[in-house]
């Protein structure tokens, strides 16, 4: 028995519209800033600068207004799924949908493994020899995702106040960062010397290897799309939002390079925790070690809130791919009592969790990390070229220009083609870049051996799970 329209349309009528303008800006100042980040920037150097304003330029505002117009023309549950079903048919609509979700499972481990080294700070002094303790990390990072999830499986009117406190607890260390370099370096000076020449790329193998990052740090505004039939009036609330968050997203990422360098040389700056690090040392030339302590609590939240954020919108993919049957019908179930699809949720959740274990066999805290970053990376562009390509493609339909409703990249169809195309060559270098191991990088054979089996079987498991729903969809069909 198929899912016919009615059926669908009745699983996704079980979801609550639960979040507001506020709720959504919240939400993509969680997902998509990280302090993190800041971190890996200021370890880059100060050349990171100029990659920041290059990336807000050439990605991040084609990507919002790509966006907006997609989301306003499809506000539909599923994001990113259905524009490429829409754009490409159903099996390009699998891909995109099932690379998108998959990416978490390597994504949520590096997320995880960054809060928990973050957090240790929290405990001060004592806190950085734990930042780099394996034990600590693992049970710290287990713990978050337990929160996330369980949350989220409760609801998004529950749920969303993690997502909340978590845009917050996202801004404000950084906003301390700031404030604490501005008065540092007002009475004892920079630690670092910023020139024109010096903030301008340097193209050597850790600045092409970072580019990828820098694009994926400016990503996620697209993710509450997904849950576009929780949202209280989708078209105008998301696009607002997409734009007040970018606005405050990239004003932050540029302003929190310089301040991280501004307190530490790039060559002291850890690229997990070293916003944390630079509020530590910039506490103490003040003599308000408070702040550091402060700034890791509120990270903390910051980072659970990121990661409830990102289990949220992705777990409602697999949620509408489920519905159309290309995954097991469970995963587009709805829970009874919380109206969430807690199949996806506990299903990403376990995968994460058993990733994360897996990515610290025979590797250091750090090189686990770099490898699930740039598999992470690596899958999650590869949605990305379908929504960049899926904006020219259905620019050509009818209902664009009769859809009033509709928020349109402007430009008309040289708007269309500067915006779809400067995003799909971004990406597309980012893909190539993120498999190129970083300089520092101790067994760069290992490192390739991993980034490209993790990425190879990942697409080739959804490809079966793909044809194993087709054949069964037509079987009983006939």
């Amino acid at each position: 028995m198929t899912i016919s329209a009615p059926d669908a349309a009745s699983a996704k009528a079980g979801l609550r519209k639960a979040m507001g303008f506020w709720d959504v800006l919240l939400f993509n100042i969680a997902t998509v800033l990280g302090p993190r980040w800041v971190a890996a920037a200021g370890h880059n150097g100060t050349s990171s600068i100029s990659l920041w304003v290059l990336a807000a330029i050439f990605f991040f505002v084609p990507g919002a207004l790509v966006i907006n117009e997609l989301s306003s023309r499809f506000p539909e549950e599923g994001g990113l799924y259905v524009w490429a079903r829409e754009a490409f048919g159903p099996f390009h609509g699998f891909v995109a949908g099932w690379t998108y979700w998959i990416y978490t499972v390597f994504y949520f481990p590096g997320l995880l493994l960054a809060s928990a080294s973050m957090s240790a700070y929290i405990l001060g002094g004592r806190g950085i020899a734990l930042s780099e303790n394996r034990t600590f990390l693992l049970s710290v990072s287990l713990a978050m995702l337990v929160v996330a999830v369980v949350l989220n499986i409760v609801g998004l009117n529950i749920g969303k106040w993690l997502q909340n406190a978590g845009g917050v607890g996202t801004y404000l260390p950084l906003i301390i960062l700031v404030l604490v370099a501005a008065v540092v370096c007002f009475h004892h000076g920079s630690a670092t010397h910023f020139t024109l020449v010096n903030m301008m790329p340097a193209w050597n193998w850790d600045t092409v290897n970072f580019w990828s990052q820098i694009a994926f740090a400016f990503t996620g505004l697209e993710l509450v799309s997904a849950m576009s039939e929780e949202v209280r009036d989708p078209r105008r609330t998301l696009p607002r939002a997409v734009f007040g968050a970018g606005a405050l997203i990239a004003l932050m990422y540029i302003a929190g390079t310089f301040a991280v360098l501004a307190l530490l040389p790039a060559s002291n700056i850890d690229p997990q925790s070293g916003v944390f690090g630079a509020i530590a040392v910039g506490s103490i030339a003040l003599k308000v070690g408070f702040l550091g302590i402060l700034a890791a609590l509120l990270a903390g939240a910051g980072n659970v809130g990121g990661v409830g954020s990102t289990v949220a919108g992705i777990a409602r993919v697999p949620f509408v791919v489920g519905i159309d049957r290309y995954l097991p019908r469970a995963f587009g179930k709805v829970h009874p009592r919380w109206k969430t699809p807690y199949i996806s949720i506990l299903v990403q959740a376990v995968l994460s969790g058993g990733i994360l274990l897996a990515s610290q066999i025979n590797d250091t805290t750090r090189g686990a990390y770099q490898v699930l970053i740039d598999a992470a990376i690596v899958l999650y562009f590869i949605p990305f070229l379908y929504m960049f390509a899926a904006v020219i493609k259905l620019a050509w339909r009818r209902d664009r220009m009769e859809n009033p409703q509709a928020i349109l990249v402007p430009g008309g169809m040289a708007g269309i083609w500067i915006s779809g195309g400067l995003g799909f060559l971004i990406v597309l270098v980012g893909i190539l870049v993120s498999l190129v191991p970083p300089g520092d990088s101790a067994n760069k054979l290992g490192f390739e051996l991993k980034l490209l089996a993790g990425t190879a079987i990942s697409i080739l498991l959804g490809l079966s799970l793909y044809w194993r729903g087709a054949r069964s969809k037509e079987e009983e069909e006939r």
